[in-house]
């Protein structure tokens, strides 16, 4: 019997401030995104989009940059991964900005603990003392280690989702000041890009592996934003010298070589950014890498 994937859309644009990337499931299934893992040999149940509200329908959340909406948000795609899981499903959240990984990555380590591959240009890792633009999505992954706004942190269950020796971060760029001090101090791994220009993506990857082998799971985080610009446009927060293709599709062959992959977040894909949908189409690729596409 096949493995089934089940694909769970966030639209969700609340976490920052750039409108379209409400629209990047969209983008993604128009790309193709079932048809490729179904070639794969996989069993694909869509499960469709999560509910969440428009922008403009909450205009008394704006001073409190959306918390309850992103909240509400958060818990759906939090028992959407914790059902998918229970059902013997490895869960694709497809997204909507980073936020969604508060409730998707709480959902999957309901039962059972995973280790977690974050990769992204940003660390996410600010809290509402340390932000410089007061953007919830740049604090998803502060939430999951028990820290920030406590709505967010007890999304689906009491308390931090994850440990920080759960957690290696790849293709880290850009970080504020206090969010780089905080950083340092945390006990999570963090390859940064002068990391991968100096040893190559191969050689960090399997090293990330050997730092997560006391968990049997991993839970991939994908920010499209890690990819150069040049690369993946359709994002809301370019920032230069991200990962090339081929960086970026062997760090998914060298992830799906592990065959310990349980879940994945594809998110911060922004249409109204993109190029004739050129960075959906390459997270439908990254994703069949993912799930073990092979060039022979």
């Amino acid at each position: 019997m096949s493995t089934t994937i089940q694909i769970i859309g966030v639209p969700i644009d609340l976490g920052q401030t750039h409108r379209g990337v409400d629209m990047g499931p969209g983008a993604m299934r128009y790309a193709g995104l079932a048809s490729r893992l179904a070639a794969l040999g996989y069993h694909i149940r869509d499960a469709g989009n999560i509910a969440v509200p428009i922008r403009e329908t909450l205009s008394e959340e704006r001073q409190q940059h959306y918390l309850p909406a992103i909240r509400q948000a958060c818990q759906a795609a939090y028992e959407a991964g914790r059902r998918a899981v229970e059902e013997g499903a490895v869960p694709l959240f497809i997204g909507g900005d980073h936020t969604l990984a508060i409730g998707s990555i709480g959902g999957v380590t309901h039962t059972a603990p995973a280790g977690l591959i974050w990769i992204d240009a940003h660390a996410d890792f600010n809290t509402p003392a340390t932000t410089l633009t007061g953007n919830i999505h740049g604090m998803t992954l502060a939430a999951l280690l028990g820290e920030g706004y406590r709505e967010l942190v007890d999304v689906g269950r009491p308390g931090p989702k994850l440990e920080p020796s759960d957690v290696v971060m790849i293709g880290i760029r850009d970080l504020d000041p206090e969010e780089r001090t905080r950083l340092r101090a945390s006990g999570i791994t963090v390859y940064t890009m002068r990391d991968i220009d100096e040893r190559g993506v191969g050689a960090v990857t399997r090293e990330a592996l050997e730092r997560l082998e006391h968990r049997e799971r991993l839970h991939v985080s994908l920010d499209m934003d890690c990819l150069d610009p040049q690369v993946g446009p359709g994002v809301g927060t370019t920032s230069p010298g991200g990962l090339s293709y081929r960086e970026a599709q062997l760090l998914m062959e060298v992830l799906a070589d592990s065959e310990r992959v349980c879940a994945l977040d594809v998110v911060e894909i922004n249409p109204i950014l993109d190029q004739r949908n050129q960075t959906a189409v390459l997270a439908v690729e990254l994703a069949a890498s993912l799930f073990g596409k092979r060039i022979l």
